[in-house]
């Protein structure tokens, strides 16, 4: 949450003060409001010192000043915001010989409204009598939010001690060349003015040295940070988004992660202009036995090596390529645009626009017979830039790019030579750009997940299936190669996969009485299912026993049916779904008369909902009824909760009668379903002039099925 969305939340006597603060036109409170994110995201105490990084945040700000009026543009009943939003543009034109200065007042706002904060906290906690605690971290997150610190603290009392250390040599210069110029001097004299000097000198050296040592201490720390942003944070990252491409709840927010490699960078940057300023020092003064002769260079080229790994970590794809018409993101469809977004989590205010970030397909896939090529058309050229990115980082955002297939060399499109299938066919998207700042030039280079690429809506479902496996399964990126030799997965990786599925898409997912349904239709009855495995070609390819489809076809059109006519349902809990008729039967020949529940039909294709009850004979005796299921065609013409309200069955003589009294296990229909019910808002008139009529569904007694 932003300190403006806290300050919003505060009572009216904050409020108050709030109001005051922004009572005059120096800083409005509505360009305050409206780009909250991105001013709280700046370093305006940098940029208060710093004209060239206060001339960078100028020209954003009036960057997103224009995207505001332009948003305000598109929407109604904005008139006054867009008039104001231009004169507070002019307003703001004002600082730009001193752009510092409007730095510090930015600066003093927030400053003011933290102590607004502070104040309500305060007496919230004496109103309470407790402390309120911090948000919780992960220990490895605080550990490293302490070193990041404590880096930033090393160097700069690096600063420091070469200031010292330059003050100790200028000493030694002056009186060395003092003496120098002395030529009347007594033997006697001189041989105390020598010794004074090595005494300065033997202290230079020894400085000299301890200076190094620090030197080296503060690098041993930036390459343990370094080694674990690179090799654990920015990795474990990547999985994260990995899987949260396939529906996984898992957080890709990168703000954290972009904090600490911009002050690793910082760190780094600093101090190569402090080994720079050695060198100034050396070229000054110099001896036998110099240490920054013997040690700097080594120094030198382990902060450079340390940089530049830094730097090329530090772009990645921030967005995976999709499609705003996909079943989700990584299949991408020919002549179709597609959005990707890039990221260098390095900020640098300096080169906002400069760095440009072009987009190739397959650059470094090796030539295979019938592997599919394929052009990037659009816009494949763009600069990083702060503007485009809520809390100002360096972003490249490609939104309208497509694909073409290129043809083959006898004058057809190239055609895969049948060992996989285009929606197992693997592509990678990637992007290059230069970063070259303050004498630092590096070639940076990342890529996309492996992509699907199909050319018809029909291969959709089969390439979303390819996404799902490979990223369930394989942690390498670069693995295009993947299908052809794809490994099995476990029952427990496939089961959160699935549950992902539904979770992602209607926000439940799959509980374990579910998931145990499902796992019965693949492996049979069983007590327990964790070493079992799945392989790719059960999982998508081959027919389930005794039906003319895959297990994946069968379980996505399920996921369709939910999603597009039973997601409130389900979203509640009131559809039960995976229950195999005999479960069915077995639960509900426990419960009283009209007790009902829905299930999933386990023979459609393209997903089917069925409810069924159970009902007494006049002895006493249980039995279990279903009705043919419900399809989508079906859905469309009447909701499931109006079938359920409505739905009749013909008995004896005829006489129709609904069925359905409680939702397993025991809601009241009208309870459960109510809320769903459409009602009626016209008026009762004292005539009518047609009689009304409305859809049911009604079965014979004859039709029903009985278990």
């Amino acid at each position: 949450m932003t300190q403006w969305e806290k300050l919003q939340r505060l009572d009216s006597v904050y409020l108050q003060r709030l109001d005051e603060l922004y009572g005059q036109d120096e800083f409005p409170m509505d360009v305050r409001h409206y780009l909250a994110h991105w001013i709280e995201t700046q370093d305006w105490v940098r940029a208060t010192q710093d004209p060239s990084v206060a001339s960078v945040l100028f020209q954003v700000l009036l960057e997103n000043l224009d995207n505001q009026h332009s948003r305000f543009l598109q929407e109604t009943d904005t008139f006054l915001l867009q008039r104001n939003f231009r004169r507070f543009k002019q307003n703001f034109q004002g600082f730009q010989e001193d752009p510092c200065y409007l730095a510090k007042v930015i600066q003093w706002f927030l400053e003011k409204e933290q102590e607004i904060l502070q104040s309500a906290l305060l007496a919230e906690q004496v109103q309470l009598l407790q402390v309120q605690q911090n948000p919780m971290e992960t220990d490895s997150q605080r550990c490293l939010d302490r070193k990041i610190e404590e880096l930033r603290g090393k160097v700069q009392e690096m600063e420091h001690h070469v200031k010292s250390l330059e003050d100790q040599q200028d000493e030694f210069d002056f009186k060395y060349k003092t003496h120098m110029m002395e030529g009347n001097a007594n033997e006697k004299e001189k041989k105390e003015e020598m010794r004074i000097l090595q005494e300065l000198l033997n202290r230079l050296d020894t400085s000299r040295k301890a200076l190094l040592g620090r030197m080296s201490s503060v690098l041993d720390l930036a390459e343990e940070l370094l080694n674990s942003l690179v090799g654990e944070e920015l990795p474990a990252w990547r999985r994260r988004q990995q899987k949260a491409c396939i529906g996984a709840p898992d957080s890709v927010c990168l703000q954290q992660l972009e904090r600490w490699f911009t002050v690793e960078a910082e760190s780094l940057f600093q101090l190569r202009k402090l080994l720079k300023k050695l060198e100034e020092l050396m070229g000054k003064v110099t001896y036998e036995g110099d240490p920054f002769k013997t040690k700097k260079p080594a120094l030198q080229k382990r902060g450079d090596t340390l940089l530049n790994e830094l730097l090329k970590s530090a772009f990645i794809v921030e967005t995976q390529p999709s499609m705003p018409q996909g079943k989700g993101p990584l299949v991408l469809r020919t002549n179709v645009q597609f959005s990707v977004k890039t990221r260098l989590l390095v900020k640098v205010p300096e080169l906002n626009h400069s760095m440009k970030v072009t987009v190739a397909i397959d650059r470094d896939a090796q030539p295979v017979k019938g592997y599919r090529r394929f052009n990037v058309l659009g816009n494949s050229s763009k600069a990083l830039n702060m503007a485009e990115c809520t809390n100002g980082g360096m972003v490249a955002d490609f939104r309208h790019l497509t694909l073409k297939e290129q043809k083959a060399g006898n004058g057809g499109k190239g055609m895969n030579d049948g060992t996989l299938s285009v929606t197992e066919e693997l592509h990678i998207i990637s992007f290059e750009t230069h970063f070259e700042w303050c004498g630092v030039s590096v070639r940076l280079v990342t890529s996309t997940l492996p992509v699907v690429i199909i050319s018809g809506a029909s291969q959709q479902q089969n390439g979303w299936a390819s996404v799902l496996w490979f990223n369930m399964l394989c942690t390498d990126p670069k693995n295009i190669e993947f299908f052809n030799s794809s490994s099995s997965a476990t029952w427990p990786q496939l089961a959160e996969m699935l549950s992902w599925q539904f979770l992602s898409m209607t926000k439940r997912g799959l509980d374990s009485d579910q998931l145990g349904m499902i796992a019965r239709k693949l492996f049979g009855k069983q007590q327990n299912y964790d070493s079992f495995r799945v392989t790719w070609a059960r999982f998508s390819k081959e027919n389930l026993p005794g039906l003319g489809f895959s297990f994946w076809l069968w379980f996505d059109g399920i996921l369709v049916l939910v999603k597009n006519f039973l997601e409130k349902l389900w979203k509640d809990g009131y559809i039960m779904g995976f229950v195999s008729k005999g479960s069915e039967k077995v639960l509900l020949k426990k419960k009283q008369d009209g007790t009902f529940l829905l299930r999933f039909s386990e023979s459609s294709r393209d997903g089917a909902i069925t409810f069924s009850w159970v009902e007494y004979s006049v002895e006493g005796k249980p039995s279990v009824r279903s009705v043919q299921p419900f399809t989508r065609e079906d859905l469309k013409q009447i909701p499931l909760p109006e079938i359920i309200r409505n739905f009749q069955i013909l008995v004896a003589e005829n006489v129709p009668e609904n069925p359905l009294k409680y939702l397993y296990p025991n809601i009241p229909k009208d309870e459960a379903f109510g809320k769903y019910y459409s009602h009626s808002n016209t008026d009762e008139k004292s005539y009518k002039d047609y009689l009304k009529h409305k859809l049911v569904f009604v079965s014979s007694e004859n039709t029903v099925e009985a278990q």
